[in-house]
C-alpha cells in the first residue's frame, strides 16, 4: 500500500518564512537588541529555509506527483525570495538613507535647546552649563551630557 503523506516542511517553512518577514517590522522593531541587528529574524529565516530544503526533498521524492513538485518549487522559491527580501531592505536599503548633515558629532558644541524638567520647569542648556553643582557653591558649573537614542519616534 502506497501512502502519500502530507509534506508538512515545505508549509511550515514558508509559513514561518511570512512570520519572519513581518514580525521585525511589527514586533521586533521594538527592542533595541532586536532592532539594531535582526539576529531573531535571522534565526526564524534560517529555520525556514531549512524547512524549505527538507520540503523540497520530500516533494521531489519518486512517488509525488507533478504537481507536488511545482506547488512545493513555487512555496520555496517564495520563502527564499522573502528571505532576500528581508536581507535587501535591513542590510542594503537602510545604508541609502542619507546621512544628517545637521546633526551634531561627537566634540562639538550642541544648539541651543529648552526642555521641560520632571517638574514641568523649562530648563535650558545655557541654564545648566552655567549654573553651579549646588545654589551655595561658587564651583564650576555643572557639564551636560548629551545622549542621543537611534529609534523611530
Amino acid at each position: 500500500m502506497n501512502i502519500r503523506r502530507f509534506n508538512w516542511h515545505i508549509w511550515a517553512g514558508f509559513l514561518l518564512s511570512i512570520i519572519a518577514f513581518v514580525s521585525y517590522g511589527l514586533f521586533f522593531v521594538n527592542f533595541p537588541i532586536t532592532r539594531d541587528v535582526p539576529w531573531a529574524n535571522l534565526i526564524l529565516f534560517m529555520i525556514a529555509t531549512s524547512l524549505l530544503f527538507v520540503g523540497i526533498r520530500r516533494a521531489f521524492a519518486p512517488d509525488r506527483s507533478r504537481l507536488a513538485k511545482v506547488g512545493s518549487s513555487l512555496l520555496a522559491v517564495l520563502g527564499v525570495l522573502l528571505f532576500g527580501s528581508f536581507i535587501f531592505m535591513t542590510f542594503v536599503f537602510a545604508r541609502w538613507l542619507p546621512a544628517s548633515e545637521g546633526a551634531p558629532r561627537v566634540g562639538n558644541r550642541a544648539p541651543e535647546f529648552t526642555l521641560s524638567d520632571p517638574n514641568g520647569k523649562p530648563v535650558s542648556l545655557a541654564e545648566l552649563l552655567s549654573t553651579p553643582i549646588n545654589v551655595t557653591s561658587t564651583g564650576k558649573p555643572r557639564g551636560v551630557l548629551l545622549i542621543f537614542y537611534r529609534g523611530y519616534w
